[in-house]
């Protein structure tokens, strides 16, 4: 079978790889992506805790925030365990039910996140080029909608991919490129013909990132046309500026995503760590930074953090 690590059930094992380079600073590992983790758990949480007790900030923009933390806690979580066993100890075996678990969660969550983006745009949309119509477009049942609408697609879009890979024989060497489990990756294991795995994979990312991505790029369009006939400089400003901490955490979420892709695609000769670095970045920067471009740039998020450090600290 040429090197393939079978289970009792006859499903292949899988071995997850980190920074061959490092391997030697196990310890340092374990400090910084612990702290990494660790940032982003609990920005998260404040994030929702925040949101939950002021409220005057029970508004769709929060609403949609609140859904987005819920996201980055959910790929942390997902990304976890297998990140620290992997960097931090010789333990790199993981089952094929459990990749594919992984891999599932991994990719429900970052399909999840794009759509969050989108529905956050529209929400900067109608605030912007609509606001007398903003509460009765985006009424409470309307925005519940549209988190389900996110939610259900994105678990659509994903629970195939499992099944569509279960289908194929593994007779490779299964080691992984990352300490996780990606479809991207797990694609290049079998010896079975995978052309519905690609055709379905190209469907899931131009029917997901693509389009979501275009339709946020047109909103935006249309939002800088109108706040271009804004007559007063300082209020042109003052409308850009609620917009920041969306486009900040959409370039934070697709500009990885190019890196990863374009590494993948074009990167074949680059070292193998260029490629587990840049799908690291892709995974930890969104849910570390989320939490903290908010609470930077959001004046009620921020005053209600002063109040909780105020209060822990008499």
């Amino acid at each position: 079978m040429g090197g393939v690590l079978y289970n009792s059930s006859g499903l292949p094992t899988f071995t997850l790889t980190g920074l061959p380079e490092l391997e030697n600073s196990q310890h340092w590992m374990l400090l910084l992506l612990g702290t990494l983790y660790l940032v982003s758990i609990v920005g998260n949480a404040l994030i929702l805790f925040i949101v939950k007790e002021e409220q005057n900030l029970h508004q769709p923009m929060y609403y949609f925030l609140s859904l987005l933390s819920v996201n980055d806690l959910g790929i942390s979580f997902s990304t976890l365990p297998s990140v620290l066993t992997t960097f931090c100890s010789h333990l790199r075996k993981i089952s094929f039910d459990s990749c594919m678990a992984q891999m599932f969660f991994i990719h429900f969550f970052s399909l999840m996140e794009s759509g969050v983006l989108l529905v956050m745009s529209f929400d900067r949309y109608v605030a912007i080029c609509n606001p007398l119509r903003y509460t009765t477009m985006l009424r409470v049942s309307r925005v519940a909608c549209m988190c389900l609408w996110v939610i259900t697609r994105s678990f659509c879009m994903v629970f195939p991919l499992p099944f569509l890979l279960k289908r194929l024989t593994f007779c490779k060497a299964n080691v992984l490129s990352h300490a996780y489990c990606l479809h991207s990756d797990l694609i290049h294991l079998p010896c079975g013909d995978i052309t519905i795995n690609n055709i379905f994979g190209l469907f899931t990312v131009m029917s997901t990132f693509g389009l979501d991505s275009a339709l946020i790029l047109f909103s935006y369009v249309l939002i800088l046309r109108t706040v271009l006939a804004i007559a007063s400089r300082e209020e042109r400003l003052k409308t850009l500026n609620t917009c920041v901490s969306h486009l900040c955490a959409v370039l934070i979420f697709y500009m990885p995503m190019v890196g990863v892709s374009m590494t993948a695609r074009y990167g074949r000769y680059a070292p193998r760590f260029v490629h587990t670095v840049l799908s690291l970045i892709y995974l930890f920067v969104p849910p570390i930074l989320n939490p903290v471009i908010y609470s930077i740039k959001t004046k009620e998020i921020r005053r209600q953090f002063s109040r909780m450090l105020v209060g822990t600290k008499f």
